[in-house]
């Protein structure tokens, strides 16, 4: 058994694909229509081959009130790894993205979270080496 995809709640699927792909970083995977929304998955270039992320519309009116709940809580939704947290902070930033904070180092690891711009918190961490 294998973990194949993973999903982060968006309210806007072409907002959210320009944000991953165009500031993150990561590239389009698969993009197929299911009706009123997609099939819509990117992939990291630094990420484990195989893996995708789904970004998933909001229809589900329970879904919003979770994702809602999250972000004002400020619970980010997932977490992304790097190897050069101030690099990518960095460049981020330079891209406009909003974080909450700055990168902290927390022991066995230096995280710092950031909004996604469809409503997520990510938390953006690099492993201590």
């Amino acid at each position: 058994m294998q973990i194949k995809f993973v999903s982060v709640m968006v309210y806007d699927q072409d907002i959210a694909l320009r944000f991953y792909t165009s500031v993150l970083g990561f590239a389009k995977m698969a993009d197929i229509p299911m009706g009123e929304f997609r099939w819509l998955t990117v992939v990291s270039p630094d990420g484990i081959e195989g893996v995708e992320l789904v970004l998933e519309p909001m229809a589900f009116p329970p879904a919003q009130v979770f994702q809602r709940a999250l972000f004002d809580a400020g619970i980010p939704a997932t977490a992304f790894t790097t190897k050069d947290i101030h690099a990518e902070y960095d460049r981020l930033k330079r891209l406009g993205v909003v974080f909450r904070g700055e990168p902290a180092d927390m022991g066995l690891i230096t995280a710092v979270v950031f909004e996604d711009s469809c409503g997520n918190l990510i938390n953006l961490v690099q492993p201590a080496v």
